[in-house]
């Protein structure tokens, strides 16, 4: 018997292959998910600007805008990317994780694989249902509640906390890959609201002045920084 698949179930399949995207939806749907398709990055958003989606299954090697490129686009809208693609190399795996996408499968695949894939990536905590307007509760972390459409944020006492708009975006870049290492030109390129060049010593004090304001409300860190690296956000993101 197939375990049931969750709740929030639309997934968005972007592939110009027209016999690998009807595949893909067919398979997908069998298995109890809802699924919308498209054959191109306009078409993509033009499905996205209809309704949301909680997945998106994206190629790479799109003619017009290619998948990288929109990937980094839509990444911070906060909805999980994964990505297809025919290259298998390592660097063009890391590529795709870098510019947002949540996981990356190679062509070809075996079916079951992209099932396992797409439920996993289902189950992580879902900051994305807030921003996707379907509920306005946010999410919690260490006791702090942020909701990242309204710029809210609350500390572990229930006090709001104010952050310019580039802290904002700086912290929801962070929370939005709890416990994952990102590089500097990563928190640059997703934190879209950052008043920097893009330079290292700018994310460095982006990091420096968000870490002080989020420790006169509770000192408890919440920014870990890898030497040489970047940074990770340590708490666990659970929707609230």
């Amino acid at each position: 018997m197939e375990p049931e698949v969750d709740a929030i179930n639309t997934i968005l399949v972007v592939d110009d292959d027209a016999s690998i995207r009807d595949a893909i939806a067919e398979f997908l749907g069998g298995h109890g998910y809802v699924v919308r398709t498209a054959n191109n990055a306009v078409a993509c958003e033009q499905e996205l600007t209809r309704a949301a989606a909680d997945l998106i299954v994206l190629d790479v090697m799109m003619p017009g805008e290619d998948g990288l490129s929109l990937c980094r686009r839509l990444a911070p809208a906060g909805a999980p990317i994964l990505m297809l693609s025919a290259l298998d190399a390592v660097t063009d795996r890391i590529v795709g994780l870098e510019v947002g996408a949540w996981d990356y499968l190679t062509k070809p695949f075996e079916p079951r694989e992209l099932l396992a894939r797409v439920r996993a990536l289902l189950r992580r905590p879902r900051m994305v249902r807030a921003e996707n307007g379907r509920t306005n509760d946010g999410i919690t972390f260490a006791g702090w509640w942020l909701n990242v459409e309204q710029r809210r944020l609350r500390d572990p006492a229930g006090r709001p906390l104010s952050l310019s708009e580039g802290e904002h975006a700086l912290l929801a870049a962070l929370v939005r890959r709890p416990g994952h290492i990102l590089t500097r030109d990563m928190l640059l390129d997703l934190a879209r609201g950052l008043d920097a060049s893009s330079y290292d010593r700018a994310i460095d004090i982006a990091i420096s002045r968000l870490r002080r304001k989020l420790a006169e409300a509770d000192p408890a860190p919440l920014i870990e920084t890898v030497r040489g690296v970047g940074y990770r956000f340590l708490p666990a993101v659970r929707p609230a």
